[in-house]
Formats: C-alpha cells, structure tokens, sequence
C-alpha cells in the first residue's frame, strides 16, 4: 500500500495580517464562509497518506492559483493569487508590489515549496507519487465561478491531460456511481495540483482532484448529519484509488 499525498488547500479561515484589506470585517468574515472548502481537512487527512495542509485562508493567498496573471483565469475577476476583489466584484484589498512580493515570498513559495520537497520525497522512495487535490464546492455556483452552471453533481473529479492517467479517472467515476453518487468528471471544476517543478515534465507525478458537493454535509459553516457518511465515503475513496 502506497502513500498518497493529500493537498488541502482551502480548509482554513486564518488570515495573517489585514494590511491592505477593507475595514469591513463582517463583510470578510461571511466571504469566509462562503468561499472556505469547511472541514476538508478532517475529511481528506488520514493516518495513512501524508498531507499539506495550507495553514492560511484563500482570501489572504490562494496557493492553487496561478501567481502571473496572464496564466490565471481568475485574475480578471480580481480573485488570482492575491484576492482583491469579494466574489459580488465589490473591493476586498488593495494590494501594493510590496503586499504582493512579501506575501508571495513568504506565504505561496513557502507552501509550494513544502509540496515540492514532499513530491521529491515519494519519487526518490517509489519512483512516483501520487497528489489528491482535495475541496469542495458550494451547492450554488459562486458569482464569479468560471462555471455556473446549475448541475451540481455530488463529487466532482477533476483532471490534468498530462497527470491524470485515465484509468484512475475510470477508477474514480465508477467508484462513485457505484456507491450511489452523482460524479462529473472536470464540471464544475478542473484541474489538478502539481508542482511547478514537475508540471508537464514528469510523467511519474500523477494528481487527481476531488471536489465534495458542501450540501452532502454543511450548513453555511456547520457540520450536518450527513458529515460522518460523507468523511467514510472520502476515506473509502481514498483507500480505493491507493493501490
């Protein structure tokens, strides 16, 4: 049985410091609310896998996003690397060069470098790796979601051309469908982490994401009955897709 390695990247409601940030706070706090992937990390970690854990909100930094705008999509909406903008288009933060090169000295290299030296880690001992990229998504598309679309499936996989073997794919969906689930493959989401260092490089790098409708098991910010179903469904996938 193979480690996998488990990026959580959203779970977290911690904002470092505000310098830059609107003075209104509620406003902040219900953005957190709306746009942290709750409790993924007590769904995903295990005592098996090892896992990276981001101990910072996306609001603050968004490791998953590209830091050169050219290459981010959601650079246009003000939500790249640094959020600047609320997801209703309304003003977040300012953010100077300075802001930028500190936090993203500081914060997304420090992230992405931990990821890196864990990927080398499994490649030196097993000549591969494996990355689940682990979220979850709001059961109503955000504002400035690239994808908007109103079907909502209960997971969402989500897949890299280059990393993502296509068995695993296969694995996935039928895992899902099997167990009674609705699962899209790259709807409402794409994509998957790897490494700058390895992306599009290295073969022996393989990621897939997995996305968790929050209906199956939140209320706004609150656990439902249906949490522990959900964590057992994850863990199960988990162990599925480990080999």
């Amino acid at each position: 049985m193979k480690k996998m390695i488990l990026h959580i990247p959203h779970s977290s409601t911690h904002i470092p410091f505000y310098d830059g940030f609107v003075e209104d706070r509620e406003k902040i706090d219900n953005e957190l609310i709306k746009l942290t992937d709750w409790y993924t990390d007590d769904l995903f970690a295990n005592g098996t896998d090892d896992h990276i854990i981001t101990p910072f909100s996306r609001l603050f930094c968004d490791v998953e996003r590209f830091t050169d705008d050219d290459l981010e999509p959601m650079s246009r909406f003000g939500m790249g690397a640094l959020y600047e903008k609320f997801d209703d288009g309304a003003t977040l933060r300012t953010v100077t060069p300075g802001l930028r090169k500190r936090i993203l000295e500081d914060y997304y290299q420090v992230h992405h470098d931990k990821l890196t030296d864990l990927v080398e880690e499994h490649l030196e001992e097993h000549n591969g790796c494996l990355i689940v990229d682990c979220h979850s998504f709001p059961e109503k598309a955000l504002k400035r979601a690239l994808d908007r679309s109103t079907i909502r499936p209960d997971f969402n996989i989500g897949t890299d051309p280059f990393h993502t073997p296509r068995e695993l794919v296969d694995m996935a969906v039928s895992f899902f469908e099997e167990s009674g689930h609705s699962v899209l493959v790259d709807r409402p989401y794409s994509g998957s982490m790897v490494p700058q260092a390895h992306y599009r490089k290295d073969k022996r790098v393989g990621s897939i994401m997995l996305e968790i409708n929050r209906g199956l098991y939140l209320d706004g910010d609150k656990r439902t009955e249906g949490y522990e179903r959900t964590r057992t469904t994850v863990q199960s996938f988990l162990n599925h897709i480990r080999g």
